[in-house]
């Protein structure tokens, strides 16, 4: 089998008012879930290099799985292996008690239609019902907002969501087997949480890069704003969603298998948010009032449950 890597991951939001400016987390005084070693899979990836720096910051032990070898990484111990293949992940999950599940093909333009879709769902089946089995009861995976199907809809007329802010409830207009993968991820971790007794967290995430990748992206959308609307002009750095992925281990609030959307609270672009909506979305009806540039995404739930809140917003480090 050709190696499973991860590339930058898309999602969509929560359930509609994550809004505003950053504020700090939530304090709690139930003691964080301690970890002892992380399994991080796709570690030679974008997102994977930042969860393995986010670790290793935090004095955690870490196991990369890799597709192959690929030199120095923030682990103290390196398997290349395939994600899709139960010895290679097996033997990665030695003395590991939570794993970070980010191997995927990360969009439908990479490879034929039925390798993405086969690719992406046999590793989170593999990677997840071998973690059960050997006993990891903490797993994240990551999503993306693409599962909604709106970011690489090629219907005509191009799809809009049924309303906003995005949430975990918007009905699901899904046309292309990356978005069907990331469906069918996130019921296998419900799948798993129900065999296993495993805390399994879907990070819906959203476009993803440092502080260089998002200033490309946001010259693009400010260019062409009408390119951001399937994704509600949405981003996160790439250091804050390695915090994220973290959290969803370690968070006491965390149970079952909660969908949760992750992003910055304000948009890649300067314009207001309302105007963007007004003239890019203007029939999408709207739950909620976003002031200044706040991202249409309900990010509540991901506050509540993990306490996180984006530390680095592009537009306010850029200036």
């Amino acid at each position: 089998m050709s190696g499973v890597r991860v590339g930058e991951e898309r999602g969509l939001g929560t359930d509609g008012a994550g809004l505003g400016t950053v504020t700090a987390e939530p304090r709690t005084d139930v003691a964080e879930t301690r970890i002892t070693r992380v399994l991080v899979t796709g570690a030679a990836g974008r997102l994977g290099t930042a969860v393995l720096a986010e670790l290793a910051d935090r004095g955690v032990p870490v196991t990369a799985l890799v597709a192959e070898d690929v030199g120095e990484m923030r682990a103290d111990r390196v398997v290349a292996g395939d994600a899709r293949d139960p010895g290679a992940v097996s033997d990665a999950l030695g003395g590991v008690d939570a794993v970070i599940h980010l191997a995927a093909l990360a969009s439908p333009e990479v490879a034929a239609p039925e390798v993405v879709f086969g690719t992406n769902t046999q590793a989170t089946f593999v990677v997840l019902n071998e973690a059960g089995r050997v006993g990891v009861r903490r797993a994240v995976l990551a999503s993306s907002l693409s599962v909604t199907g709106l970011p690489f809809a090629r219907s005509t007329p191009r799809p809009q969501p049924a309303y906003l802010p995005l949430d975990t409830a918007l009905p699901l207009r899904v046309e292309d087997p990356y978005a069907l993968s990331k469906q069918v991820d996130e019921a296998t971790a419900a799948m798993m949480h129900r065999r296993h007794g495993m805390t399994a967290v879907a990070l819906r995430l959203p476009f993803l890069g440092d502080p260089d990748r998002l200033a490309g992206h946001a010259a693009r959308l400010a260019g062409n704003p009408a390119l951001g609307a399937p994704e509600v002009w949405s981003y996160l750095d790439l250091r804050d969603a390695a915090r994220a992925c973290v959290l969803g281990l370690t968070a006491p609030a965390v149970t079952g298998a909660p969908v949760l959307f992750v992003a910055a609270p304000d948009t890649l672009v300067a314009t207001p948010t309302a105007d963007l909506l007004a003239a890019h979305l203007p029939g999408v009806p709207c739950r909620a009032v976003f002031p200044a540039r706040a991202v249409p995404i309900d990010l509540t739930p991901a506050r509540r449950l993990l306490g996180f809140t984006a530390r680095h917003p592009y537009l306010q480090e850029r200036t």
